[in-house]
C-alpha cells in the first residue's frame, strides 16, 4: 500500500482554491461538477410519488452475554447470512468468496465493518409497512440466532467491547478505511467498528424543495441526535457525556464528517456541494486490478482529465459521511440504532416534518439566521447539558417538543400513533440512553448491597 501523501494534513477547501485555478489544475472539474449536480438532480420525484421513506437500521451481534460475535465465528455473521438467503436469495460475495450481503426486492441485509447488520429497506408509503418488515427481519433473525444464544442489539454502540478489538470483516473497502482514518483523528476506528444508527432517507421533488430540505435536516440534526440517543455505553464504559455518537463523529475526519461546509448558508447551490464532493480525499477508487485501490487523492486529483462515470459519482458521495448525506434522496444520519418502537417512531417525526409544508415553513423560521458558526457549539451545548442546552438561542427541550408537535400535527391518525414512543421521551426529557443508564446504575447498586 502506497501512501505517499500526509493524511495528518487538511485538505484544501474550495475557498482557498478559486474556481479559475482550480480548472487550470483539473480541466475536467466543471464537467464533474455537472456530473454530479446532474445525479443528485437525477432523484427529483414527482409530486404524486412524495412522502416516502427510506429506513436503515443496524444492530450489533453479541452472544447473550453481551460479548461480541464476529463475522466468522462458528455461528457468526456469516453463518447469518447464509441462513438468511431462503428469504433473501440475492446474494452479494467477494472476489474471495466471503458473504457480504443478502437481499429481496426494496429490501438488503448488509453488513458494516466489524459485522453490524443492516436492514435497508423501503421506500416506504406509510408506516404499519416499514413496522411490519422491519419486525418480520427481526423475528426471523431471533429464530434464527436463540438456539445459538446469539441475538442482534439495537444500541448506539457495542455494550461491551473496545472498538479496536473487534475483528473487520473481509472486505477490502474498510481494510484501507481503516488505516486512513486511524490516522487521521482519535475516532475513527470507534466509528467503523463499533457504532450502530438509524438512518431514514426522504425525497425532493426539485432542486429548490432538495436545498432547503438539507439545510433544515442539518439545523435539526444536533437535536435529533440528542432525541435518539441509545448509547448508554461507549469503549466498554458508562458513557462520559449525553450523546456519545455526535462526539465520536467530530473526532473521525473533518475532510468528510459534521457539516457540509456552506450547507447552512440560504444561497448554498448543487454546484457548491459537488465542488465540495471533489475536494475531498478519496481513500479508495475503484480499479481493476484488486476491486479497490488506495488513494488519498481528492477526487477532483483523480478525475482531473475526465468526466466521471455515475458510478464513480456515486462513489465519491459514499465516502463522505456528513450527519446529513446528499445523494438522490437526502439521507438524515444523526441517530443512534434504537429498538423497532423507537426507530419507526423516529421516521414518523422526520415523515412530519418534511413532507408538510406547514411544517416546512415553520422549521424555516424556526432556524431563521442558523449557519455554519452555530452548528459545532450547538453540538457541543448539547453534548454538556443535553435537554437543558441552549442551541441557537433556544432551549433543547422546547425545540425537542416544538419537533414533536409539529409531526404530530402533519400526520394523520393512525400515523401519530407511531409517533409516541419517541414523543413520550421527549416530553419526559429523558433517553433511552439515559434509561439504560439508571438501569445500570439502580443493578450496580442492587450488587453492592447483597
Amino acid at each position: 500500500m502506497n501512501k505517499t501523501a500526509s493524511s495528518a494534513q487538511p485538505r484544501p477547501t474550495s475557498s482557498a482554491q478559486p474556481a479559475a485555478e482550480a480548472s487550470v489544475r483539473q480541466p475536467a472539474r466543471e464537467s464533474n461538477i455537472e456530473a454530479i449536480v446532474a445525479y443528485v438532480e437525477s432523484g427529483i420525484k414527482p409530486s404524486e410519488s412524495h412522502r416516502r421513506l427510506g429506513i436503515e437500521i443496524e444492530r450489533i451481534p453479541v452472544h447473550v452475554d453481551m460479548q461480541p460475535v464476529s463475522y466468522a465465528d462458528p455461528f457468526g455473521v456469516a453463518w447469518l447470512l447464509k441462513a438468511l438467503t431462503p428469504h433473501y436469495p440475492r446474494t452479494t460475495y467477494d472476489d474471495h468468496g466471503d458473504l457480504l450481503g443478502v437481499a429481496r426486492p426494496s429490501e438488503a441485509v448488509t453488513i458494516e465493518p466489524a459485522a453490524q447488520v443492516e436492514l435497508s429497506a423501503g421506500p416506504f408509503q406509510r408506516l404499519k409497512d416499514a413496522y411490519k418488515t422491519f419486525s418480520a427481519f427481526e423475528d426471523e433473525t431471533k429464530r434464527l440466532l436463540d438456539p445459538h444464544n446469539e441475538k442482534l442489539v439495537t444500541l448506539g454502540y457495542h455494550p461491551t467491547a473496545k472498538a479496536r478489538d473487534l475483528k473487520l470483516i473481509p472486505k477490502r473497502r474498510y481494510q484501507f478505511m481503516n488505516v486512513y482514518l486511524s490516522e487521521r483523528d482519535t475516532a475513527g476506528p470507534c466509528m467503523m467498528r463499533g457504532s450502530a444508527s438509524t438512518q431514514i432517507s426522504i425525497d425532493y421533488t426539485s432542486v429548490a424543495d432538495c436545498l432547503r430540505k438539507y439545510r433544515l435536516a442539518f439545523c435539526m440534526a444536533p437535536v435529533l441526535a440528542l432525541m435518539c440517543d441509545n448509547t448508554p455505553f461507549y469503549e466498554s464504559e458508562p458513557r462520559t457525556h449525553p450523546c456519545m455518537r455526535m462526539g465520536m463523529w467530530q473526532h473521525v475526519d473533518p475532510d468528510r464528517c459534521g457539516l457540509m461546509p456552506g450547507a447552512l448558508d440560504p444561497d448554498f447551490t448543487l454546484r457548491d456541494y459537488a465542488a465540495a464532493i471533489l475536494d475531498v480525499p478519496a481513500i479508495l477508487v475503484p480499479c481493476q486490478q484488486n476491486s479497490w485501490c488506495y488513494d488519498e487523492r481528492p477526487f477532483g486529483e483523480i478525475y482531473a482529465n475526465r468526466t466521471m462515470s455515475v458510478a464513480e459519482v456515486e462513489h465519491a458521495i459514499s465516502m463522505t459521511f456528513p450527519d446529513v448525506r446528499l445523494k438522490t434522496f437526502v439521507e438524515i444520519r444523526p441517530a443512534d440504532s434504537m429498538p423497532l418502537p423507537y426507530a419507526i417512531a423516529y421516521g414518523a417525526l422526520i415523515k412530519g416534518l418534511f413532507y408538510s409544508e406547514e411544517s416546512l415553513d415553520a422549521l424555516d423560521e424556526l432556524f431563521f439566521g442558523v449557519r455554519d458558526a452555530d452548528y459545532e457549539p450547538a453540538q457541543n451545548a448539547i453534548m454538556k447539558d443535553g435537554y437543558r442546552a441552549t442551541v441557537y438561542g433556544m432551549d433543547a427541550d422546547a425545540l425537542a417538543q416544538t419537533l414533536v408537535e409539529l409531526a404530530h400535527n402533519a400526520l394523520d391518525a393512525e400515523e401519530q400513533a407511531y409517533l409516541k414512543p419517541l414523543a413520550s421521551l421527549v416530553e419526559r426529557r429523558v433517553t433511552l440512553a439515559d434509561m439504560a443508564c439508571l438501569d445500570a446504575e439502580e443493578a450496580e447498586a442492587s450488587r453492592s448491597a447483597d
